[in-house]
């Protein structure tokens, strides 16, 4: 069954709007999610193409299938989904990992940590396709809860992921570690880590978007 638990959104108009994140999601909460994310992404898309915008300035997630990932992993123990709800529309979806991978930084190496596959904001919050997004701090919320469930784990909030080029800046923000280009990643993607201190520090500051 999935978890539900209170989390707070900004509206676009800067507004404080209640909100629930949502842990250990179902068959049917993806559906639900990519039912209403991928005809939206598609319309969106369409129309940034024909207004001349470079394909390069679009979100680099937008292929990213849900189905297909929950299809993929979904029976497996070792991986959630969750997402956090708002307006009763999901307004963003990560996957996790909380077994198999470990911390790569010196001071941690060695020790278990919750790797984030995959994170993403619903395409009417993305800056890239809508301007002004309806809900911002849906990935703070998610990377929050990603630092939590590490500390439910014993794992002292540490956390690694493997960031698009996009969202780089932003990870260094949420005050994640940047160990470089891994060349073991398809396209050599920077992989990032949070240690307890960075876990804590984020938690007390936050971060926007």
């Amino acid at each position: 069954m999935t978890a539900r638990s209170p989390a707070v959104l900004n509206d676009s108009q800067g507004q404080l709007r209640d909100a629930v994140l949502l842990e250990d999601l179902c068959r049917s909460d993806i559906d639900a999610a990519e039912a209403e994310w991928q005809p939206f992404s598609e319309a969106e898309i369409s129309r940034a193409e024909r207004s001349g915008q470079p394909r390069s300035n679009l979100p680099e997630h937008r292929h990213w299938d849900w189905r297909r990932k929950y299809e993929a992993v979904g029976h497996l123990l070792a991986y959630r989904f969750l997402g956090i709800e708002c307006d009763s529309q999901v307004q963003g979806l990560m996957l996790v990992a909380t077994a198999g991978r470990v911390c790569r930084i010196e001071s941690q190496r060695g020790l278990p940590l919750i790797y984030i596959h995959f994170l993403a904001t619903a395409p009417w919050n993305s800056r890239r396709l809508m301007g002004k997004p309806r809900f911002s701090g849906v990935g703070s919320v998610l990377l929050a809860a990603a630092v939590r469930l590490s500390t439910d784990e014993e794992f002292g909030g540490r956390v690694g992921l493997h960031s698009l080029p996009q969202a780089d800046g932003w990870y260094r923000r949420c005050r994640m570690t940047d160990l470089g280009p891994d060349p073991s990643e398809m396209h050599e993607l920077r992989y990032f880590e949070m240690t307890p201190e960075n876990a804590n520090d984020f938690l007390r500051e936050g971060v926007g978007s």
